[in-house]
């Protein structure tokens, strides 16, 4: 009646659409599990030193070197769906020209929810600097801890788990002794 080609395609057609529908169902009941993970950042010190561009070597340069405190409790934010978190902390501010910024100065991704508690003390890992060379008349500072949950199925999903309650100015130009 039916070959052996038209079984094996309705059968694998049916399983298809089962699994099609069971990776619906998981990405449909991740936005069930909703998080909302609490943290604390507190700004050290923040230093504004000379340096030369990298790739233009007579363009002066001033880049901030900010220490930060960063603690916080990411446990809720993984269930079942969850395959890592990418932590990061960025600096939001306007430049002179009233442009709004936001630069990532730190990073870390967490892939088990063991290592989910996080107590970080340290510097920016990336250069921090303003593309008109100087930190003169740029606004004061905002810095937050966000992150990204990366699910094994469904859409990425985005938040804010500390910022700091003041702005934190940058303090003028030092010298390298």
């Amino acid at each position: 009646m039916h070959s052996l080609y038209s079984r094996f395609n309705n059968a694998t057609a049916f399983l298809s659409s089962c699994l099609m529908a069971l990776l619906a169902a998981i990405a449909l009941s991740s936005f069930l599990f909703t998080a909302d993970p609490k943290g604390d950042i507190a700004i050290g010190s923040i230093q504004v030193l000379p340096g030369n561009a990298r790739r233009y070597a007579n363009k002066r340069q001033e880049f901030a070197f900010v220490n930060f405190n960063v603690t916080a409790d990411l446990t809720s934010l993984f269930n079942w769906n969850t395959k890592q978190l990418f932590l990061y902390v960025s600096a939001e501010y306007t430049n002179q020209q009233g442009v709004a910024n936001e630069v990532v100065i730190w990073d870390q991704i967490v892939h088990r929810e063991e290592d989910a508690r996080i107590s970080v003390a340290g510097r920016n890992k990336y250069h921090f600097r303003e593309l008109s060379a100087s930190f003169r008349d740029v606004s004061p500072a905002f810095y937050t801890l966000k992150y990204n949950v990366m699910p094994y199925v469904g859409v990425l999903t985005y938040g804010e788990a500390a910022r700091t309650p003041n702005p934190v100015p940058f303090p003028e130009q030092q010298q390298l002794s």
